[in-house]
């Protein structure tokens, strides 16, 4: 009896968990990416943007991100 029940539940508990994430999923994937994207390409270095062409999104962005924490470590450097 509880094999069955566990088994007819189970599908039921998946599915409201998938629903549940997309929920949390969708407006992490259209407002952050495309704002993220487009300050990235707008204020990006040739080379950066030559990693974003080869390699995606996430290395180019990396590579982004420590030369800006770079740039503010250093002394006499502009702020971007």
């Amino acid at each position: 009896m509880s094999v069955l029940l566990l088994g007819l539940l189970l599908p039921v508990g998946l599915l409201f968990l998938m629903l549940a994430m997309e929920r949390v999923e969708r407006p992490l994937r259209r407002e952050s990416v495309s704002e993220q994207l487009e300050t990235f390409l707008d204020t990006a270095r040739p080379d950066e943007v030559e990693t974003f062409v080869s390699e995606g999104y996430a290395p180019a962005l990396e590579r982004y991100w420590r030369r800006r924490r770079l740039s503010r470590l250093l002394p006499g450097r502009a702020r971007q």
